[in-house]
């Protein structure tokens, strides 16, 4: 297999580094590895697996003589070098939302719709972390019987705000233990001991830019276009790996076996037995999606029930990244 050069833009934060780490476990054939960040950043040397790198400030000259780049940076920073990424002739695999539900760039999960890459033009999204791991555990069951709706909550860990949410959670308790007044700064309201039902900005419909995306993107990855979600999005405190509760509405009544054979045979997932079930702590550091609480629901005769949980940081984001970059080669 021939060895391709790789460039992360963003190297220098939690998923460019768990991107680096990603791509060393799963052998991935590369030549080169370049680490590109902001001006703040360039010049650090980075102990990586594959040796002490420097990183380099980001620039339109960056990408030449790339492959691929994996994006771990914001919005503004994935628009801005898009089209110099493109110009370079490297694919852009891009962690951000900036372009999810553009027509013209695939939104892959590899699991799932690994097909829809050949329509790439220069430019595929990563889905968002809940998304993925949604979607995962839920996938097997679209294989019995079209998914019509669902019913999700999700309780995000503080990582998923960055790496300075899980410190703000500790700080915070250590505060409230030795009473100290503190002031919430990257969370709205005190996050330990507290769960917060906000991620995003509230839109028209009372809904926020959170919640809206299980919907948004699980149509174009499911190819389900008339795919309704009901989502509340909950940050708790934990620190990594999201765990979602979802009753899956489907077109047809299917039975408890048939959908724990589905679940279980499903790319991706873990199922775990009746009496057992994952939690954010043992889903943390690996790739797989954990399933459990399986249930028929009691409401409507065609849901199904389940309690999943996956590190966001991973799966739901970093390593679905790579595993795009494989289907690419």
């Amino acid at each position: 297999m021939n060895k391709i050069n790789i460039a992360i833009l963003g190297a220098t934060g939690a998923v460019g580094q768990e991107m680096i780490k990603v791509l060393y476990e799963r052998n991935f054939p590369i030549q080169n590895l370049k680490l590109l960040a902001s001006a703040r950043s360039a010049g650090k040397v980075l102990d990586t697996p594959f040796g002490k790198l420097t990183v380099e400030e980001a620039s339109k000259e960056s990408f030449k003589g790339s492959d691929i780049v994996l994006g771990a940076s914001e919005n503004n920073i994935a628009e801005k070098f898009a089209d110099d990424i493109k110009s370079s002739g490297a694919i852009f695999i891009d962690n951000s939302s900036a372009f999810r539900l553009d027509d013209d760039v695939p939104l892959i999960v590899p699991e799932i719709n690994p097909d829809d890459i050949k329509n790439n033009k220069g430019i595929i999204s990563n889905p968002n972390c809940s998304t993925i791991i949604t979607l995962v555990a839920i996938n097997g069951l679209s294989k019995l019987s079209k998914i019509e709706g669902i019913y999700a909550s999700t309780y995000q860990a503080t990582s998923g705000a960055g790496a300075s949410g899980p410190v703000e959670m500790y700080k915070q308790t250590e505060d409230i233990i030795n009473n100290r007044d503190f002031e919430p700064r990257i969370f709205s309201r005190q996050i330990a001991y507290n769960l917060i039902p906000q991620i995003g900005n509230f839109g028209d419909n009372l809904y926020s830019s959170e919640e809206m995306k299980l919907q948004n993107e699980g149509r174009k990855i499911l190819h389900l276009p008339e795919l309704n979600v009901s989502c509340t999005c909950v940050r708790v405190p934990v620190e990594r790996s999201h765990s979602i509760s979802a009753s899956v509405i489907l077109s047809d009544e299917i039975d408890l076996e048939s959908a724990k054979k589905a679940i279980s045979d499903a790319k991706g997932c873990k199922l775990y037995p009746e009496d057992n079930f994952p939690t954010p702590i043992e889903t943390s550091g690996q790739d797989l999606v954990y399933v459990g609480r399986l249930r028929k629901d009691l409401v409507n005769p065609r849901g199904i029930n389940l309690w999943c949980c996956g590190d966001q940081v991973r799966k739901g984001a970093a390593t679905n990244a790579v595993q795009i970059a494989e289907l690419l080669i």
